[in-house]
């Protein structure tokens, strides 16, 4: 009888009580990995948006940003608007195209307002529900704008979604002196 009084151990109830605290944890536990599972970016969707934004904006940055527009003959040697025949200003300019084999976007700022971007600069398809849109604006640059002057300089910014996933990427184009013509 004495042995018997000695015995350690766990009793049913314990047992039972235990079970049920560690399932409505681990319950708690699954519902939140499940959920911000479900809801979190897929990273593989992630680096295809951001591929996709710093193409456009490798595109962008590519083109000149000049006081004329570029097909103007003074374009090369301007060094104000009132130079130009043409002065470029923000914006789509009439009859030119992204990507166009005849009149093609020339300037940096012929890409301002553009939306609904679905295809590459060849023509080429973006995967399927990837669209971007990308703004350009007069920007100055430097400790309390005295460095670069907002006419100098200029903010692209390239938005891509895909479903509720959003991604933007900021850059700068400066002019050059005088120009910058390919």
């Amino acid at each position: 009888m004495c042995a018997r009084g000695r015995q350690h151990g766990v009793t049913l109830i314990e047992l039972i009580v235990f079970i049920v605290i560690v399932g409505v944890a681990l319950t708690g536990m699954l519902t939140v990995l499940n959920l911000t599972a479900r809801t979190g970016a897929d990273p593989m969707i992630r680096k295809q948006m951001l591929a996709i934004a710093e193409g456009l904006m490798d595109e962008v940055a590519a083109q000149p940003f000049s006081w004329c527009d570029p097909d103007d003959p003074a374009a090369a040697t301007a060094i104000s608007a009132a130079a130009c025949a043409t002065p470029e200003a923000i914006g789509l300019e009439a009859g030119e195209t992204r990507g166009g084999a005849v009149t093609p976007f020339d300037n940096v700022n012929d890409y301002n307002g553009l939306a609904g971007i679905a295809t590459n600069i060849t023509g080429t398809a973006m995967p399927v529900g990837y669209t971007a849109a990308i703004t350009v604006a007069p920007s100055a640059l430097g400790p309390a704008a005295s460095l670069v002057p907002a006419a100098a300089s200029l903010l692209i910014t390239v938005t891509v979604n895909f479903n509720n996933e959003v991604i933007t990427v900021e850059g700068y184009r400066t002019r050059y002196a005088p120009n910058s013509l390919p």
